[in-house]
């Protein structure tokens, strides 16, 4: 489970982010590309931009749901 105490300051402020658990395997980008990129430097993924619509939010729950490593956190904001 995502701990928001440990989520990565790339995230934008916002319900949805990822922490430090993140393997960047490119599932959240795939699921969810307008709302999660990567960081290539580090090798983990963020949420760049939250969702703006109903299309956008049911791909991030998708995404949080199928993360392998349970780094996608919601925290109901």
């Amino acid at each position: 489970m995502a701990d928001k105490a440990n989520k990565y300051k790339d995230n934008v402020p916002g319900k949805y982010y990822v922490d430090n658990q993140c393997i960047n395997c490119d599932l959240c980008r795939q699921t969810a590309p307008a709302n999660f990129a990567t960081n290539d430097k580090d090798g983990y993924s963020f949420v760049q931009k939250q969702p703006a619509n109903a299309d956008e939010t049911k791909a991030c729950q998708e995404a949080k749901d199928a993360c392998p490593v349970s780094a996608i956190g919601d925290d109901g904001a």
